[in-house]
């Protein structure tokens, strides 16, 4: 059975011993040497200690002991925000050092003197702070650990894994024969994104038929056969899968491009999006900031000429997905039955910067689509 917040705190109270005041024991020391030393007593392992250390030299030391109350439970905001266990603790102790007399928690109308003036008042955006902070919540720097951000970073990743899972070896070793910094050839590259059901593999198709082009995919097949080993992973190495993939298929695009335009079915921007979304909960306005360097592309990671956002509405992709009847990997899942994954998704897709998307409305039909299509081709890119 789940304990409240009110509950929590006072069960961090018994394990921990937490005082409802402390002592604190002013003074000025004087004399030769270091002196006398006062300290406050701020935890029960500091009061199992002398509060008062006597230094090298003569000396004295002269002053008075004052015991100040911590704030009661009524000053904290009971959102939920203090988990239970040693998360409310922590939470509880973050505050215990510059905690107000009780008597300014009652509304007496009397200003906060410093540096109680830079506590934020109760009911303010404290308790999301904290939450956000507190030890293995996801969060926008947590999408940024996920994504490797270079192919040395994504490398040193396999490796820590390579004796326990053989396929990661094999990775290494495709990495290996992939030069550094690809560039590409005269012909345009055209990365195509989206979620599933929305219509890439029909368009990819069409594009390349109409522009006799090559159509690659990520993650190339080379390692795709290897998909479900690494969904199965920690958070890290699956992201450096699939970012190992997008190196490896780098490689494939240089070459590729010096032949005929190459079209894509998806890139970097789906290795990016989906992790960033995974990585943070909630809904749009809990993704990183617009601007974040997680919607940067990798430096060292060779760039299209133009990526297009293929978008449907909700209902219509899963009236697609119903009909397709393939087997579904694990974010796909959840695409389908958590709607804020969807949105975080989607947003994280708009949010990719250098390059950025161009979103294209692919409800219509696939004359139309593949007709829109062509328009932004011809207009961003250079044949």
């Amino acid at each position: 059975m789940s304990k409240g917040p009110q509950q929590a705190l006072k069960d961090d109270d018994v394990l921990f011993n937490i005082p409802d005041s402390v002592t604190v024991e002013t003074g000025r020391a004087q004399g030769l040497g270091e002196g006398t030393r006062n300290k406050p007593d701020h935890s029960p392992r500091d009061r199992a200690r002398s509060t008062r250390c006597q230094g090298r030299g003569a000396g004295k030391a002269e002053g008075r002991s004052e015991e100040l109350p911590l704030a009661p439970r009524s000053c904290f905001p009971q959102t939920g925000a203090f988990p239970a266990g040693r998360a409310g603790f922590v939470s509880r102790w973050l505050l215990l050092r510059l905690r107000p007399p009780p008597s300014l928690c009652r509304g007496s109308g009397s200003p906060l003197p410093a540096p109680f003036s830079r506590l934020p008042a109760p009911g303010s955006q404290l308790p999301a702070m904290l939450g956000r902070c507190a030890p293995g919540s996801p969060g926008p720097r947590s999408a940024v650990r996920a994504l490797p951000p270079s192919a040395s970073a994504l490398r040193q990743r396999l490796r820590q894994c390579a004796e326990r899972i053989p396929e990661a070896e094999a990775v290494l070793d495709l990495l290996e024969k992939c030069p550094e910094h690809q560039k590409k050839g005269s012909f345009p590259v055209i990365v195509f994104e989206g979620l599933d059901a929305t219509g890439k593999t029909t368009v990819t198709q069409a594009v390349k038929d109409n522009l006799n082009g090559i159509l690659l995919r990520s993650p190339p097949p080379c390692i795709s056969q290897w998909r479900t080993v690494f969904d199965d992973e920690r958070t890290p190495i699956k992201r450096a899968f699939y970012a190992a993939g997008n190196y490896i298929l780098a490689s494939e695009i240089a070459k590729a491009s010096t032949q005929a335009p190459v079209i894509i079915d998806r890139y970097w921007h789906s290795t990016a999006a989906y992790a960033i979304a995974t990585e943070t909960s909630g809904e749009i306005q809990d993704l990183p900031p617009a601007q974040d360097e997680v919607y940067q592309w990798p430096e060292d990671l060779l760039k299209p000429d133009l990526v297009l956002l293929l978008t449907v509405d909700p209902e219509e992709r899963v009236r697609r997905l119903q009909h397709r009847g393939l087997e579904k990997t694990k974010e796909e899942a959840e695409l389908e039955a958590n709607s804020l994954f969807r949105q975080r998704v989607e947003e994280s897709y708009r949010r990719m910067v250098n390059p950025a998307c161009q979103e294209v409305d692919a409800s219509p039909s696939k004359e139309e689509v593949l007709k829109t299509v062509l328009q932004l081709i011809k207009k961003h890119c250079a044949f």
